[in-house]
């Protein structure tokens, strides 16, 4: 766990950081990101002692860094930058195993790690593993880097902007191998971008920050949902949500109180509900709420009986969804199952909500709607 503490950095008379605090979990990938010179680089180079603080503590696993040996804990780190920092007189090998080499490490582990290494960022061992860095693409010497990084198994990653000089096809692929990464190693990764759409895609939380300061420290569907003020509503573009539609849950849009009834109602009073609120299906609970089935108007059209009750003529056996899916799942699974609703349950099975095809259109036509009045405002 890595503890930031009223972390601040003046240069001269430019004041870099003013008051930090905030605590990165272990096993958590952060982002840092903000406008130039809002102090994120700063910040990441700090923790790893390549600028000292004016005042303020950082703190990893309770240990003040200040204490510890600078040597020793950057050989705790990973650290990727931009330029890659690949020696240029040293094959794929010898990069990634330098601080092995220089720990007297026995070849043949050696040998293996870099083997699993280069695997792990997607490279064939027996094409790469002599070459030069003069004999790689941009995006094959950021692979090494990102293998380099990782050759002590350090606890903690630090990546300053690893991926900014690069082709959009190669930052994307690239971006996919860091998350599968720490998907499957769970190390603490500190990244620094500035761009959001990265930010969004890798980040367990997002830090914002702007004139040296922490504006928003949140997970990226809270700071897309609920923006701290102005200031991120702009960085973050007022639209970002509708182009990350894997964020917009179920609870956002939901219908919270859909028409129901219970089982011991009966067909003509069924209808009378329906008709009284203009539709066509009624959901079926018992006294605790849960979700027991579905009746629709058709169904009690089949019978002749209108003193039937509701329990003899539901469907029991109905889809539904969670109020925390992604509307994308919803989507698919109307689409797979042919359907035009689906009711929204919680964990102990009560009714919480329901989503209809056209509740669906209307949530996303009238943000279409909002957009085109803003093209011509």
């Amino acid at each position: 766990m890595i503890e930031i503490k009223n972390l601040k950095k003046t240069f001269k008379n430019n004041i870099v950081l003013k008051d930090v605090s905030l605590t990165i979990n272990e096993g958590e990938l952060v982002v840092f990101i903000g406008p130039s010179g809002c102090g994120k680089t700063t910040t990441l180079k700090m923790i790893n002692k390549l600028i000292m603080p004016t005042s303020g503590e950082i703190l990893i696993d309770g240990k003040n860094i200040i204490n510890e040996d600078t040597i020793s804990l950057r050989r705790k780190m990973g650290y990727v930058i931009q330029q890659t920092g690949l020696f240029p007189h040293m094959t794929v090998k010898e990069n990634i195993s330098l601080i092995a080499d220089l720990q007297k490490w026995d070849k043949d582990k050696i040998t293996i790690k870099v083997s699993e290494l280069l695997k792990l960022v997607g490279l064939n061992k027996e094409e790469y593993i002599d070459k030069y860095p003069s004999e790689l693409s941009g995006g094959q010497q950021q692979r090494i880097g990102i293998a380099r990084a990782f050759m002590m198994n350090p606890e903690i990653i630090l990546m300053d902007e690893p991926f900014s000089a690069l082709d959009p096809i190669t930052r994307n692929q690239l971006q996919d191998e860091v998350y599968n990464i720490q998907q499957e190693l769970k190390k603490t990764i500190v990244f620094v971008t500035h761009d959001m759409d990265e930010a969004l895609k890798l980040a367990d939380r997002i830090c914002i920050m702007k004139d040296g300061l922490v504006v928003q420290f949140d997970t990226p569907e809270n700071i897309l949902k609920h923006p701290a003020d102005d200031f991120v509503k702009e960085f973050i573009g007022k639209d970002r949500i509708w182009n990350q539609p894997e964020l917009i849950k179920v609870k956002d849009i939901m219908i919270k109180n859909p028409i129901k009834a219970v089982e011991e109602r009966t067909s003509l009073q069924a209808i009378q509900i329906m008709r009284s609120n203009h539709v066509d299906s009624l959901l079926i609970v018992d006294g605790d709420e849960k979700l027991n089935g579905l009746v629709t108007l058709k169904d009690i059209r089949k019978t002749l009986e209108k003193n039937t009750k509701l329990k003899d003529i539901m469907e029991r056996n109905i889809i539904t969804v969670s109020s925390d899916d992604s509307i994308i799942n919803v989507l698919e699974k109307m689409e797979k199952e042919s359907i035009g609703y689906v009711p929204v349950i919680n964990e102990n099975s009560k009714l919480v909500g329901l989503i209809t095809r056209s509740s669906l259109l209307s949530v996303l036509s009238n943000q279409f709607l909002d957009k085109e009045v803003l093209l011509h405002e």
